[in-house]
């Protein structure tokens, strides 16, 4: 079996056997939300669940996933990305199997809860250890491309695929297919990727303090905004939860300036291609939420859409992210990694502007948005994360991966709360009732507008400021 021990792998199919399984970490990432989304009123069924208790079911997992990335990024940094990665895999094959013993609402909360502790543990991981499998900029950016098609792929292909299954095999088949992939995933990371070399490694001691900050900023961060959407902005909690955040980001920060070996190296964090890097995931993950979130509403309670033609109505957004990833290469191949990122998350922005503007006059231009996001987005998320990978040490580059990832997850709460909070605020009544009067409507397609034009100007701002740090490091534009 392939072994890669004395040398780099000089091409995608030397390295099959490592990416095949850092492609399976990457599935197991986009795949399992998706398909359990679709069986959420089953769970609530059988397992007698509350709405609060539904939600918890995925929102645990994300909140401990986007919570933990940082500290486990930073673990695996100092004691092997590779053992890190394995022991995650093995954690989340042994809390899949519990799944079959799951007979409250309760308990599958905590199992979601202990998945995304598996999720954090494996997810940064995927993403630098494949950076770190080539020495070429060109194979880093197919590799990256290859792993998160598949995870795309998963994702767009986990509703139906979930559906089909509830159709003769009872819900916790969903959770249980998270087995298999992680016999996968460790077979091809244990064959195809070479033990951690100590000297890739560092020995600091890890920051316990900045550990805890860290962690309750992003958690606070990923609840507040499900607080704004399901509280409304007249409640005090959502206020409450988002101060705390804010408290615990400035303490965090303090922390990181002042200890000896801080968690997080801010100065790192300010080097152009990494800052820039970040900015434009934040700009596109904000970007990804907000709009899927509006145009969502939109399809099935403005215009009176079916679940199923709604379903229909996002299919460019998924073809878009599926096939584009054969372009991805060839277009940063002959524009180049800096100028790459700043063009597509200008698309971003652009697709955002769109709709903000255009899509009260039809479907054609939320059509148009989401293919111009989604194109933006397929290309930014590859390229801004082989960026700030680039712009860190060798024996950071999982804590870096962590980063993008954490952007992506905060600022995707945020487009949520943005748009969610300007709906409650500007539309009277109940949102999901079967008919809304003409001043409902004018309502809903005032806070649309709103909405998409606040994203629009919060990314513009986020991708204007990284093609300026880009521009004045010197870097190619």
């Amino acid at each position: 079996m392939l072994v890669f021990t004395d040398r780099q792998p000089q091409s995608l199919r030397t390295a099959w056997v490592a990416l095949a399984g850092l492609s399976a970490v990457f599935l197991f990432e986009m795949l399992d939300n998706s398909i359990l989304n679709v069986a959420l009123p089953t769970i609530g069924r059988e397992l007698h669940a509350s709405t609060v208790a539904l939600q918890w079911v995925t929102g645990a997992y994300a909140v401990v996933f986007g919570g933990l990335m940082l500290v486990f990024g930073a673990m695996a940094d100092r004691f092997g990305r590779r053992r890190i990665m394995l022991i995650g895999l093995a954690l989340l094959g042994l809390t899949s199997l519990a799944t079959a013993f799951v007979t409250t609402a309760e308990q599958l909360i905590a199992v979601r809860a202990v998945m995304g502790v598996a999720a954090a543990m494996t997810t940064p991981g995927s993403m630098a250890l494949a950076f770190r499998l080539f020495e070429d900029d060109g194979l880093r950016v197919r590799a990256t491309t290859l792993i998160s098609t598949v995870g795309l792929i998963g994702l767009a292909i986990g509703p139906t695929a979930g559906g089909f299954v509830l159709s003769f095999a009872p819900w916790q088949v969903l959770l249980l297919v998270n087995v298999p992939i992680a016999v996968l995933a460790m077979i091809g990371i244990r064959a195809g990727i070479a033990a951690d070399d100590a000297a890739d490694l560092h020995r600091d001691p890890v920051d316990a303090g900045g550990a805890v900050l860290g962690t309750a900023t992003i958690v606070l961060a990923l609840v507040a905004p499900t607080l704004f959407v399901n509280e409304g902005t007249g409640s005090w909690a959502p206020w409450a939860v988002t101060a705390a955040s804010v408290l615990a980001a400035i303490l965090f920060v303090a922390r990181q300036r002042s200890a000896r070996f801080p968690l997080l190296d801010l100065k790192l964090v300010a080097r152009p291609l990494v800052s820039a890097g970040l900015a434009y995931k934040a700009a596109a993950g904000m970007a990804i939420a907000g709009l899927g979130y509006l145009v969502t509403l939109q399809l099935q309670l403005a215009w009176g859409w079916s679940p199923a033609l709604a379903a229909l109505g996002m299919l460019p957004q998924v073809v878009v992210l599926i096939a584009g990833g054969a372009f991805v290469g060839p277009f940063v191949e002959r524009v180049g990694l800096d100028r790459a990122a700043w063009l597509s998350a200008s698309s971003v922005v652009a697709g955002l502007a769109v709709y903000g503007l255009l899509s009260r006059f039809g479907y054609v231009w939320v059509a148009v948005a989401l293919v111009l996001v989604a194109a933006g987005l397929r290309v930014v998320g590859v390229v801004a994360a082989v960026n700030v990978l680039r712009g860190l040490p060798k024996n950071r580059t999982t804590i870096g991966a962590a980063l993008t990832d954490t952007a992506s997850e905060v600022t995707s709460g945020a487009g949520i709360a943005v748009t969610g909070t300007i709906l409650a605020a500007l539309f009277t009544g109940d949102i999901a009732s079967a008919h809304w009067s003409a001043l409902q409507a004018a309502e809903f397609e005032r806070a649309v507008t709103i909405s998409g034009l606040a994203l629009t100007v919060v990314a513009a701002a986020l991708v204007g400021w990284a093609f300026l740090r880009t521009r004045k490091a010197g870097g190619p534009i």
